[in-house]
């Protein structure tokens, strides 16, 4: 068995929220989200004219829905994150961001109209409790942006950007699926429209991006940029399709609450971030409400149906 894989992916994953960390604290973060993102769609449509097993033309309809898709899983959830990170702890952002298999069940409800159970919004509540001690860990530049007790505009930054990523998977599978585009240059074009848009966006928000550009440090900005394309967009994208071919995506989804204590053991290690037993009690909690929900997801089918489309494709 190599279920030892699936620990090991969410363990370099985690990587991405610390890494993210470092690269904000070197430039604007709407700026960030552009290098990257343009950076990884040079090299994914490089890869793909290299490989000429299919033509990395769109359509006009391919670029329109391309295009949408680019606002929600590159544009929106990269900015709310990257801003987020950058007044919250790598360890913070990365459990918050981990609210996205409770967003994925409502948007099932609400596309695919999967049946919600009492029991099962009792899980979805138990769930969001349990984000709550984490939420209410407010200190250092956070404070600024308080609103209340549990939130503050970078948490709800980054649950917005949760949102927005679960959105974009439901588009994204939408579009491979019902238009048999390929995953691979679905994801080059919607980084290079969101990554462009952002770019666009940094000129009218953020200071000049040339003028960021002439006062960057290079080395270590690029350093960490290098780092991040190659974990999270070359590594853990690819070994997260293949691991979905040998596991279910409940297993794998309950993995990837591992991703916060992760991501506070790499923040205090590399790059001394204070770890917070709180964040193993919300994990705990959070793990709990989710299991409620995948159980009756079993019984009900959807989980099966599920291992059973991948089977077959």
């Amino acid at each position: 068995m190599m279920i030892w894989m699936i620990p090991f992916l969410y363990g370099l994953w985690s990587l991405a929220f610390p890494i993210g960390k470092a690269l904000v604290a070197h430039a604007d973060p709407i700026f960030t989200v552009a290098v990257r993102m343009l950076l990884a769609a040079l090299l994914l449509l490089g890869w793909l004219g290299l490989r000429r097993s299919q033509s990395i033309k769109l359509s006009f309809k391919e670029v329109v829905s391309t295009f949408i898709l680019s606002l929600f899983s590159i544009y929106f959830c990269n900015i709310f994150e990257y801003w987020g990170l950058k007044y919250l702890s790598s360890a913070k952002t990365c459990f918050i961001y981990s609210m996205s298999p409770f967003f994925s069940a409502l948007l099932s409800y609400i596309h695919f109209k999967e049946r919600m159970t009492m029991t099962k919004w009792i899980g979805m509540v138990i769930g969001f409790i349990g984000f709550l001690p984490v939420l209410a860990l407010q200190d250092g530049s956070e404070d600024l942006f308080k609103i209340n007790t549990f939130f503050s505009w970078p948490s709800i930054a980054v649950i917005a950007a949760s949102f927005c990523g679960v959105y974009g998977w439901i588009l994204l599978r939408l579009l491979v699926k019902d238009q048999q585009m390929c995953p691979v240059k679905v994801n080059a074009y919607s980084m290079l429209f969101g990554g462009a848009l952002a770019l666009i966006t940094s000129f009218f928000i953020e200071t000049s991006p040339l003028q960021q550009w002439t006062n960057l440090e290079v080395k270590p900005y690029f350093g960490w940029m290098t780092l991040i394309i190659f974990i999270s967009n070359i590594i853990c994208f690819n070994l997260y399709g293949y691991l979905l071919k040998r596991f279910s995506a409940t297993l794998l989804s309950f993995f990837g609450l591992l991703s916060p204590l992760f991501a506070s053991l790499n923040a205090y290690l590399f790059f001394n971030e204070p770890f917070h037993p709180i964040i193993l009690l919300s994990t705990a909690l959070v793990s709990f409400g989710l299991f409620i929900v995948y159980r009756i997801e079993l019984k009900q089918g959807y989980v099966l149906a599920s291992k059973a489309s991948q089977a077959a494709s």
